[in-house]
């Protein structure tokens, strides 16, 4: 791939895009070229990054590949680690895999195999009458099949299924959760028009003061994940642990079409707000964790929220919209009109399915009418609005508010913000902590997708470390 020189002042139709880099649960691999995606994907595609330096033979360095596309072999990964907590299960991962290789490679095979998947778990098992447990975690594996067919819906050939999709997985979470004992204390957050969503997890209901992690999804990450990535380890540590739908993000984006904010604190405080009117909380240890692109909210609402006692960053982020290739950062000009000519008139029209599905799914947490024109397989036409908001979230300005402990997580072969971890670090000024995870012990790629045990034990040894038991 050939990168616009950065005196030039527009891309031209051949280099404008061929990709984009993205976040969360998703699934591009940078440091490959288009030639390394399979022909029938029609999914979000691969893209390298001009700060990245990685081998272009093998785009996940010491992982199995699932796929030969490493935007799926990623979200397949991510669906095998999750696993490790009992938010999948490896024979069913495997079997969906060999059945989407099976059939050819594509958006459409991987997202009506994952689909049937979380289908039949909703279902009565042959054979058998499940008990509450069985019950409980084929619930929290099918919530966890139809986020990765969700992922890829708007590549498939049925877009105007994404509410759907995230409706059924939504379903399934909120069974599993019904099914935990206790199960979760439920509620609506007041924020702004629309109410945040939130599951308040306790080890008992004995109303004992613990100490308490709000986990922080990122841009396309569904709850499922915070189970994996933090929720389970908390409970078996004696924590609590909130999930939460936030602007761009679950409910709050697919139903209701509320987009991200840069302004994460707003939503931050109404949590902490909600947190320390509980008795079972002890407001002197609330930790913030943000997961993926939320390695750039959490951080953002900490300089502003100072009840938050520890900040974890996974992975630290200070610019999102670095983490796009600078073909299509060039997009973008002051001007309105002229960034919406070059993107319809030069960029849109050379785009390929591929292409075209991962950009309507790049920016429709930024963009509710991104979202519905992609819902009806179309591409948006206002690509500035939605890039402002995404430049709009760094975080250069705010760093040095933050002063609560802060532990920076980065990952051996990172592909989405490569670099990025350590600029956040080096620009902090509170008391702060920097551990890199690598492939030497299956850690690797963004947000560790192989290990998130490893993952959870790395942020919570820290975590009670820098807030002990009193």
């Amino acid at each position: 791939m050939t990168y616009v020189p950065q005196e030039a002042s527009r891309p031209n139709r051949r280099t404008a895009l061929t990709g984009l880099v993205g976040w969360g649960g998703a699934a591009l691999a940078a440091g490959c070229t288009p030639a390394n995606r399979a022909p029938s994907a029609q999914g979000p595609s691969p893209v390298p990054t001009a700060s990245a330096t990685r081998p272009s033979a093998n785009t996940t360095p010491g992982a199995m590949t699932l796929f030969q596309d490493p935007a799926f072999n990623f979200n397949g990964l991510w669906a095998l680690g999750g696993a490790g907590f009992g938010g999948s299960e490896v024979g069913e991962v495997l079997t969906a895999v060999n059945t989407i290789n099976k059939d050819g490679l594509s958006a459409q095979t991987y997202v009506e195999t994952f689909k049937k998947l979380g289908d039949r778990l909703t279902g009565t098992p042959e054979g058998s009458r499940p008990d509450r447990q069985t019950r409980r975690f084929r619930a929290l594996r099918a919530a966890q099949y139809y986020a990765q067919a969700l992922f890829f819906v708007l590549g498939s050939d049925a877009p105007a299924d994404e509410e759907q999709l995230y409706r059924a997985g939504r379903g399934a979470w909120d069974t599993f959760c019904g099914l935990c004992e206790p199960a979760p204390v439920t509620s609506d957050v007041p924020y702004g028009r629309t109410p945040l969503p939130v599951w308040f997890f306790r080890p008992d209901d004995s109303g004992k003061k613990r100490p308490t992690v709000i986990l922080t999804n990122g841009s396309d990450g569904q709850n499922v994940d915070m189970w994996s990535y933090g929720v389970a380890a908390a409970l078996e540590r004696d924590w609590n642990a909130l999930v939460y739908d936030g602007p761009g993000q679950g409910q709050l984006l697919f139903v209701d079409r509320v987009v991200f904010t840069p302004r994460w604190e707003t939503v931050v405080t109404p949590l902490v707000d909600w947190l320390v009117a509980r008795s079972d909380v002890d407001a002197g240890r609330i930790a913030l964790a943000g997961l993926s692109m939320a390695g750039n909210l959490a951080p953002r609402a900490a300089a502003f929220e100072k009840r938050i006692a520890a900040l974890v960053a996974m992975p630290g982020c200070l610019e999102p919209w670095l983490g796009f290739p600078p073909e299509i950062r060039k997009i973008l000009t002051p001007s309105r009109t002229e960034t919406n000519d070059i993107w319809n008139k030069e960029v849109v029209p050379e785009l390929s399915a591929a292409d075209a599905a991962t950009m309507k799914k790049r920016f429709e947490p930024f963009s509710a009418p991104a979202m519905l024109a992609a819902r009806e397989g179309k591409v948006f036409t206002d690509f500035h609005t939605p890039a402002r908001r995404i430049e709009a979230l760094t975080l250069t300005g705010v760093v040095d508010r933050i002063t609560a402990p802060t532990l920076v997580l980065d990952y051996e072969y990172e592909q989405f913000y490569p670099g990025q971890p350590r600029r956040l670090f080096d620009r902090l000024t509170a008391p702060k902590d920097y551990v890199k995870l690598t492939a030497a012990t299956g850690a690797q790629l963004h947000c560790s997708p192989m290990a998130p045990r490893q993952h959870c034990d790395v942020v919570f040894d820290w975590l009670q470390e820098k807030l002990p038991t009193r």
